[in-house]
């Protein structure tokens, strides 16, 4: 039986453990990162929405960090949108930020009708650190 190396961010266990899902998995050389939001340490919606996404980048990064990647080990991008024609932008905004040149990561974007409360959502496939 194969077992799941599971990562957690620090802080946030408790969060995860609730809902009963992993943040984030090593598997065969890579880290599957699940849906990260803009969260606040009450696990509430950042109202503002570039903070939301800036906030669900940040929680992103600290499950990479934990499991010692960074931001460059992205090489599959999924986000969620609940209003991809007012939203994009902003987000398009951020990501040029969070990723400034290439090679860029593949990327597939998705208009959602429902995200828990949120309206904004990030998955990513990462390669560990050799």
């Amino acid at each position: 039986m194969n077992t799941r190396d599971v990562v957690f961010p620090a802080g946030r266990q408790a969060l995860y453990e609730q809902h009963r899902y992993s943040p984030a998995v090593r598997a065969d050389g890579f880290l599957f990162v699940s849906g990260q939001v803009g969260s606040r340490e009450d696990g509430s919606p950042e109202p503002d929405f570039e903070a939301q996404v800036r906030l669900a980048f940040a929680n992103l990064q600290a499950i990479l960090q934990a499991a010692g990647c960074g931001l460059d080990d992205i090489v599959d991008v999924t986000t969620f949108h609940t209003d991809p024609a007012r939203q994009f932008d902003t987000v398009l905004a951020v990501k040029d930020e969070i990723f400034p040149q290439a090679p860029y990561p593949t990327w597939t974007a998705l208009g959602v009708t429902w995200l828990a409360g949120f309206d904004f959502e990030i998955k990513v496939v990462a390669r560990l650190p050799r």
